[in-house]
């Protein structure tokens, strides 16, 4: 892998100036990436391009900071992003505070009221609504996270207007009918009966109630059974009207469009709800002192493992070295776990993007104990031995090329900004990591590899006569 990444860099390095690579290492690779994304266009032309001066990362970062408009209309935060030639427009209303928002006695309501209010609306009741949005091509949907959920609208440009209609009828009108409301009732009830069917949905329950004990993420966006099955039209109407404040939300749209010619659309519908005083209040850090293991028996042919350790969030600088060393130590452990002893056939280790973030563990193995050995002996290597400049710069490349794989989309884009917006401070915080994972060093992801990975809690679920709790608890953190 590590030569066919040297492959693309030389023959990228063909189409730059000669001193470009006089850069410090790190910038070097992240400026041949960013390269080959501007000289993409021109690689068939006839005749090869005059050499330029190497771009920076500021000018990158001002040339995208100029393609998005920020705006407020009445309390409204409003970010329209321009992206010329593109067919599509990805909108997205976010309502701020995710569990925050509610308790333990109506965790899901969120979720629940807009998965009920994208079925119809007043001006566009069932029927009507779906021979448009068949008809268009557009695609009206809803999510909800631990910080936030999100209304969102999916259309081509020619069918932006008339979606938009749709849209906003179905935002500030919802129709909440009691037939929609049993419908997705029966919906939601189905998938959250059922979790306990499925190994992988069981063990995240699992660990949830061990990770986020005392934690506002207990109460989960989804709810429920027990909640969902108690709640009314009239609470999910009630609750829409209590949320749906310019202070509480905030919109972005990302495609072809001139934010100058949406403002007073947006005024004409969104400002005119009442401006509220909502105030963010970011959930408390987690905070785990010692390691631990719970396990859940099941008669299953294999053994499900997760352990989490709290992680740094995305507003803190250790958040880069971090993406680093989670990277590192995921392709560590598949090398060790599947590739030289075949003992699981996707091990894994990941790093999220929470407001209080968790990074993990995961592995299903037969032999629980020698797979899970042997994760935490490369979470040990990774804290006490010195990385390489080349390692994290293969890891820089990896990361990078998935990132903008993944933001190809106006959705993705639209989501990137919101995320920032919402819990990164603030979305132009989305457009720096290209200088900020430049400036990594070895030293840096030691130092959280150390400061991090450690007090890991482990939930397994399947037989505990196969479990050795002081080999989970015993190596990192203890």
């Amino acid at each position: 892998m590590r030569q066919r990444k040297q492959n693309i860099l030389v023959a990228a390095r063909e189409f730059l100036p000669t001193d470009y690579c006089l850069l410090p290492p790190a910038r070097c690779l992240l400026l041949t990436l960013l390269s080959l994304l501007l000289i993409a266009p021109m690689v068939g032309a006839q005749t090869a391009p005059a050499p330029t001066a190497a771009p920076d990362f500021q000018s990158v970062i001002a040339r995208q900071a100029s393609l998005v408009t920020e705006f407020d209309i009445n309390g409204l935060k409003v970010l329209v992003k321009r992206r010329e030639g593109s067919q599509t427009v990805a909108t997205g209303l976010f309502i701020r505070g995710g569990v925050e928002n509610v308790s333990s006695s109506n965790a899901g309501v969120e979720s629940f009221m807009l998965n009920v209010a994208s079925e119809a609306s007043a001006n566009f009741p069932r029927d009507r609504m779906r021979k448009e949005m068949a008809r268009m091509g557009t695609v009206i949907g809803d999510s909800a996270n631990y910080d936030y959920s999100v209304l969102s609208m999916a259309a081509t440009r020619s069918n932006f207007d008339r979606s938009w209609e749709v849209f906003t009828d179905v935002a500030l009108h919802p129709s909440f009918t009691k037939e929609d409301v049993e419908l997705v009732r029966a919906r939601i009830m189905a998938g959250l009966q059922g979790e306990t069917d499925e190994p992988d949905g069981y063990l995240q329950r699992l660990q949830d109630r061990v990770a986020y004990a005392g934690h506002p993420y207990l109460n989960r966006p989804e709810g429920t059974a027990e909640n969902v099955s108690r709640l009314t039209a009239e609470d999910l109407r009630a609750y829409h009207q209590r949320i749906m404040q310019t202070s509480h939300l905030l919109l972005v749209i990302v495609g072809d469009l001139d934010a100058t010619q949406l403002k007073p659309r947006i005024a004409a519908s969104f400002g005119k709800l009442a401006r509220g005083d909502y105030k963010p209040q970011a959930p408390p850090a987690l905070s785990f002192t010692s390691s631990t293991v719970d396990v859940t028996s099941r008669n299953l042919p294999t053994n499900y493992i997760q352990g989490l350790f709290t992680a740094p969030s995305i507003t803190s600088p250790d958040i880069y070295p971090m993406r680093v060393a989670s990277s590192l130590l995921r392709d560590r452990v598949f090398e060790e776990v599947r590739v030289k002893r075949n003992l699981s056939y996707a091990p894994d280790a990941f790093l999220r993007s929470q407001s209080a973030n968790i990074g993990g563990l995961y592995v299903t193995a037969v032999d629980a104990n020698q797979a899970v050995r042997v994760m935490l002996n490369e979470v040990a290597r990774l804290q006490r031995e010195p990385i390489s400049r080349d390692d994290i710069n293969a890891v820089i490349a990896q990361y990078l090329t998935s990132y903008y794989i993944g933001q190809e989309t106006n959705a993705a884009q639209a989501s990137e900004l919101a995320q920032y917006e919402l819990i990164g401070g603030g979305w132009r915080n989305s457009l720096v990591f290209l200088d900020r994972f430049g400036a990594v060093t070895p030293a840096d992801v030691q130092r959280v590899a150390q400061k991090y990975i450690r007090n890991i809690r482990f939930v397994v679920l399947g037989n505990p006569q196969q479990i050795d709790k002081t080999v989970f608890t015993g190596q990192v953190g203890g």
